[in-house]
């Protein structure tokens, strides 16, 4: 199922993830040679697959999140499913799941019990606020974890509420935390001893470990940053240096904006560009959907890779990132049909035809 040039060729991950955080992480496993597979229930699967823009009756964000993904269905609440997935784990090399904390620990599949049953296995917990703590059972989503770990607080104008990303960026950047962790264990697991251990990242910690200097300013000098819309505070102007210092051009910080906007507003779009470009000035317009499918460095970069959905219909997805020089990564098959792998899973794992139709009429499968 793995091309051998991947990095992650020859691992195996299995998913217990619903909608963005674990099966984002899962994923980007994917798409760089792993095993993946994604547990799902019987009983409709992942909701992602109903989510946004349908085709068909399939979301066509679900194509490209679960894109080089098996799909497996177990019912966890009955033993036999359990057991299929002691099975499936017990060869595994990385779990990555997103239940709320205390959850697999209820089925009786808490670390303990995983780490005894494959001491190498390397477990990805995803939640709103970490395995520990006093709110480590509260419900968390990515929305939560923008809140609590600061970024909606300075997201916006300083006259009206925050606002939030149009995407789910709280959820995004939890996955890539894990991934990272993940490769990090496995490092450790390779250099030092063999075992595997848990990777907890709570949302609202993904967060917060991407907000700059917050922390030592508010401690240093009791400041708080607020929303300041467009600008970015005490970077003044942002990305442009062909003026002093920034520490004089921030004291003038309005006088400057206004001095750029009004030059920006009388030049007509494709001079403005040029004027920037030729002056060497990082700049760029403010890119839709439809600018990115036209543009020559989106297309130069491979960053729309075609394929084909269920029916035969060509469609374009995102490219893969990063971009690695000699062990780069692609999607072999898009999003699968609930449960379409469950026949081939099973019997890797030694259940034969009889015994896949009696896990089928018990509703384990």
């Amino acid at each position: 199922m793995t091309t051998p040039s991947k990095p992650l060729a020859g691992l195996k991950v299995v998913e217990l993830g619903t909608l963005i955080a674990g099966p984002f992480a899962s994923r980007i496993c994917a798409e760089f040679g792993a095993e993946v597979v994604k547990v799902e229930s019987p009983d409709g699967g992942d909701p992602l697959r109903k989510w946004r823009k349908l085709y068909e009756g399939t979301s066509l964000w679900w194509f490209v999140q679960a894109r080089n993904k098996q799909s497996l269905t177990l019912n966890l609440k009955h033993p036999e499913g359990r057991e299929i997935l002691k099975r499936l784990l017990a060869e595994a090399d990385i779990l990555i799941e997103n239940f709320r904390p205390g959850v697999l620990e209820k089925l009786g599949l808490g670390w303990d019990v995983l780490h005894a049953l494959n001491p190498r296995l390397v477990m990805v917990r995803l939640s709103g606020f970490g395995q520990t703590g006093p709110m480590k059972d509260q419900p968390g989503f990515g929305a939560v974890g923008e809140s609590m770990g600061g970024l909606r607080y300075i997201t916006g104008f300083d006259d009206r509420p925050p606002v939030r990303t149009g995407i789910s960026i709280g959820d995004s950047i939890a996955a890539l935390w894990g991934v990272i962790g993940a490769l990090m264990a496995l490092r450790h697991r390779e250099v030092n001893g063999g075992q595997g251990q848990v990777v907890d990242v709570a949302l609202y910690e993904a967060i917060f470990a991407m907000m700059e200097s917050m922390v030592p300013e508010f401690d240093v000098f009791g400041f708080i940053r607020e929303r300041t819309g467009n600008i970015m505070p005490g970077i003044t102007p942002s990305s442009i240096h062909t003026l002093a210092t920034n520490d004089g051009r921030d004291l003038r910080r309005d006088e400057l904006y206004g001095v750029i906007d009004r030059w920006a507003n009388s030049l007509p779009l494709e001079q403005l560009m040029q004027v920037l470009n030729t002056a060497e000035v990082p700049a760029s317009r403010i890119y839709s959907a439809e600018d990115m499918f036209n543009d020559p460095q989106y297309l130069a970069r491979e960053m729309f890779l075609q394929a084909k959905l269920p029916d035969g219909k060509p469609f374009r997805m995102p490219g893969i990132v990063p971009k690695l020089s000699d062990t780069p990564g692609s999607t072999e098959w898009v999003g699968p049909a609930l449960g379409e792998h469950t026949e081939a899973l099973l019997g890797s794992l030694g259940y034969d035809a009889a015994a896949i139709a009696s896990l089928r009429a018990a509703g384990t499968v």
